[in-house]
């Protein structure tokens, strides 16, 4: 897709030149002059020296100034413009022209599916504008990635959650498992050296107790044998 075709917006600077006063044709002319060498800020205040010097509203001059506005990347400006144009009891081309430079001006500011409802608006009222018809596709088009990327960024945003969640479970479980082998440690009995030998010492007195009393008993099996066979 070219953008070019995407900003091309419709002008009635021209052929509005004759509908005017000798003064307001002035403006009108100086106007066209200044937007055509690209000086567009000083065609606006041209166009809009026009609008206040005309004695009955028409939409020539304030769809000149919504061009202007445009060609200045005043896109708020512009929609607000053209917006009050489409009010106008006008015919069907008219309206078609104005719809058309409102879509232009939502679609750059990046409100897709209200230039798309103004693309419709343009079509209802010249059905083989084929510029128009190009503008609503691109805007369709456009709107619908935009939608495919909002998805794929909560979906992704759902595996992060997920992912630091596991993440934080796991560091808990290795909290634990290091805070139980703590405890266990301080659980088991802390014994002194000097303990530790009686306790050995204890241990060596049992098994010579424990020694003795088996020969003792062992001594005392051989005799009661003996005093038998006598």
């Amino acid at each position: 897709m070219k953008w070019i075709k995407i900003i091309f917006i419709y002008s009635l600077a021209l052929v509005a030149v004759n509908a005017f006063a000798q003064k307001e044709r002035k403006y009108i002319r100086q106007g066209n002059k200044e937007f055509e060498k690209g000086s567009f800020e000083n065609s606006e205040v041209s166009y809009r020296k026009a609008v206040d010097l005309e004695e009955k509203k028409t939409i020539e001059s304030a769809f000149n100034v919504g061009d202007a506005l445009y060609k200045q990347e005043k896109y708020e400006d512009a929609t607000n413009q053209f917006n009050d144009l489409t009010d106008f009891e006008l015919s069907k081309e008219d309206k078609a022209r104005i719809y058309h430079n409102l879509g232009n001006s939502l679609l750059q500011n990046n409100k897709l599916q209200e230039s798309i409802d103004a693309y419709k608006n343009a079509l209802r009222n010249n059905p083989n504008d084929m510029e128009t018809k190009y503008n609503l596709a691109y805007a369709q088009k456009k709107l619908e990635q935009q939608q495919q990327n909002q998805d794929q960024n909560k979906d992704k945003q759902g595996q992060n959650q997920d992912q630091d969640q596991n993440e934080d479970k796991q560091d808990q479980n290795k909290d634990q498992n290091k805070q139980d082998k703590q405890d266990q440690k301080q659980q088991q009995p802390q014994i002194s050296k000097q303990d530790a030998e009686r306790i050995l010492q204890a241990l060596a007195n049992d098994e010579k107790n424990t020694q003795k009393k088996v020969k003792e008993q062992q001594a005392a099996a051989a005799k009661v044998k003996v005093e038998k066979e006598w």
